[in-house]
């Protein structure tokens, strides 16, 4: 199977990416966005193997995940937008399906929102656009937690990645600050969003599972889809699913028909 890696820049931000098979007659890329502290391999390791069997799968790092540095600028999901865009122009992809996890979903929707012809179908997963969508007590968290709060597996990997210590606090801080101040979105600003659309949750995750079914009533051409689950075991995430592929192998049947559908 082919695989090639590099950087895209953007002004100072070289975000890094991944290609994974070859392109298909017929079907455009599958572009996949991972989650807050996570990196291509913790957030899809077990899913794009399945995906490339039958579509080029691309992957990006967004800022200070990874392999893509941190810069003197917020993370914000306008941002990572604008990185994601910068990765499918030198590709010379003019269109491809877009799965933003979590975080990674505000990235895809407002690459949905800034860039419409970039986004032929997308994949909004585990992911909100008003703070009243998350379960009780999880935005006092937020705001109480330290970088030790951080999951084992996440801070694993990026200390194998980024030996430099700084580097995890910075992570921690992007992503920390990212959530926070997260204004949100109107329902009138999802309501721009054209392109045919799936919102995914789990019904033991951290967003409401009513928030999503308002998300998909925001969303003029979307599909709305549940799954029994925690916050992305159904995408393989490595620190939700504990390699327990069942949520994922049961979902991806669902994810692949919602992709191939004619419009």
């Amino acid at each position: 199977m082919t695989f090639a890696r590099g950087y895209a820049q953007n002004g100072p931000l070289r975000m890094y990416y991944e290609v994974h098979g070859d392109t298909r007659p017929g079907r455009v890329p599958l572009l996949l966005v991972h989650g807050g502290g996570s990196t291509i391999d913790s957030n899809f390791r077990h899913l794009i193997p399945v995906l490339a069997e039958t579509r080029q799968v691309i992957a990006v790092e967004e800022e200070g995940h990874g392999h893509t540095a941190p810069i003197d600028r917020p993370l914000t999901a306008e941002h990572s937008a604008q990185d994601v865009a910068a990765v499918l122009r030198q590709l010379d992809v003019p269109s491809a399906d877009v799965l933003g996890f979590s975080a990674g979903g505000h990235t895809a929707l407002a690459l949905a929102m800034e860039h419409p012809a970039l986004v032929h179908r997308l994949i909004a997963a585990s992911t909100f656009f008003t703070r009243d969508a998350m379960i009780d007590g999880f935005w006092e968290g937020l705001q109480d937690a330290t970088v030790e709060d951080m999951p084992e597996v996440y801070k694993d990997i990026d200390r194998r990645l980024n030996p430099d210590p700084r580097h995890l606090e910075r992570l921690f801080v992007l992503d920390s600050q990212r959530m926070l101040s997260f204004p949100g979105w109107t329902d009138e600003q999802l309501g721009t969003i054209a392109t045919p659309t799936l919102v995914l949750v789990a019904d033991r995750d951290v967003i409401r599972p009513e928030h999503a079914v308002r998300m998909s009533h925001a969303i003029p051409r979307s599909r709305l889809m549940i799954v029994p689950g925690a916050h992305g075991d159904y995408l393989g995430e490595v620190y939700a699913s504990g390699d327990d592929l069942g949520p994922m192998c049961a979902t991806l049947p669902f994810l692949l028909r919602f992709l191939d559908e004619t419009p």
